[in-house]
């Protein structure tokens, strides 16, 4: 189910006492206090004060349905890095363990947890970067089983206007549109439905805004967060703007089987290329191949031996020529 983003105190505390009545509010309210005032005046470039991030973190780590201590680390989680506050000071104010949690967030894991402490550090560290999911890789539908093989943490974060965008096109008059639209909805509701991994819709909006796209990456810099696409062009934005991004095209590039020259292979051979004499052919993950003289094997099954491999951004091209005159040239 998806859930709604913290902004106050009282939110916090109420979802705590929804799954632990035994819990110690007090903690998670001088947390609060603290990292509050140790973050005062900071502000993040969209604007909006800095303090907004690590009550976020604690809210998403309620999903999950950490103990207190965890919570507590995640409204701390920044304070050692960007504040005058000492670990000492948090041992003596808040205890070892919740230092323990805040300066292996704060150090990305360059830590030995204890054992009874690394699961709650590791949901704090997977809370810390929530998962952006634009339009495309939504209307693409990949990113559910990426998903579904625990390959990406939670929590994926819904934009309210992406959601609104995926139900405009779903509206659309145009056939092809009106169905991608409708394909994006039934992969968010599978994700929702099927998959043990925390779906949040935020409603931030940035109605000085137009575009979607940036939309996503301001998103994304107010929530210090990874969007996740499958668009060159907004993978490129963000890189320009420092946003990190998830692109599933290069995943599925990065995935695909290694292949060197010389090696052999068989593939068919179904259409021609664009130079003189070139067949193509395909591996089963979409992978062109390009036969040099193969156009007359169309519609054959034949033996090849690889020349070359060129990778591009679009993805990957293998250069092969037929075995029987490879073993010619040799």
């Amino acid at each position: 189910m998806p859930h709604e983003t913290v902004t106050e105190l009282s939110q916090l505390i109420d979802r705590v006492k929804s799954y632990n009545v035994e819990a110690d509010l007090d903690l998670v309210r001088r947390a609060y206090a603290f990292s509050a005032k140790a973050h005062e005046g900071q502000m993040r470039r969209s604007g909006e004060p800095y303090f907004r991030h690590p009550l976020a973190v604690a809210g998403l780590l309620t999903h999950l349905k950490t103990d207190v201590t965890a919570i507590v680390a995640g409204l701390l989680h920044d304070t050692l890095e960007d504040t005058l506050a000492t670990p000492l000071e948090l041992e003596q104010r808040f205890g070892k363990d919740v230092v323990h949690l805040v300066d292996g967030g704060t150090k990305n894991g360059k830590i030995t947890f204890r054992k009874d402490k690394e699961k709650q550090a590791a949901k704090v560290e997977s809370a810390m970067q929530p998962k952006i999911l634009d339009t495309s890789v939504i209307i693409d539908g990949r990113i559910a089983d990426i998903c579904k093989t625990g390959f990406i943490e939670g929590p994926l974060i819904i934009p309210a206007f992406v959601l609104e965008e995926l139900r405009h096109i779903a509206d659309s008059s145009d056939a092809l549109k009106r169905n991608r639209g409708r394909r994006g909805l039934d992969i968010l509701n599978r994700i929702q439905k099927e998959l043990d991994i925390n779906v949040e819709i935020v409603e931030k909006d940035f109605e000085e805004l137009t575009e979607v796209d940036t939309k996503l990456l301001k998103l994304a810099q107010y929530m210090n967060g990874k969007v996740i696409t499958n668009d060159y062009n907004l993978n490129k934005v963000a890189e320009f703007q420092r946003v990190p991004v998830l692109n599933i095209n290069e995943l599925a590039n990065a995935v695909k089987p290694v292949v060197l020259p010389g090696e052999e292979m068989i593939v068919q051979v179904i259409k021609d290329g664009k130079e003189f004499g070139q067949g193509v052919a395909y591996l089963d993950d979409g992978t062109m191949i390009v036969v040099d003289g193969g156009k007359r094997y169309i519609g054959d099954t034949i033996e090849v031996v690889v020349t070359s491999v060129l990778q591009t951004a679009a993805g990957r091209m293998i250069f092969v020529k037929p075995k029987s005159a490879a073993d010619k040239v040799s």
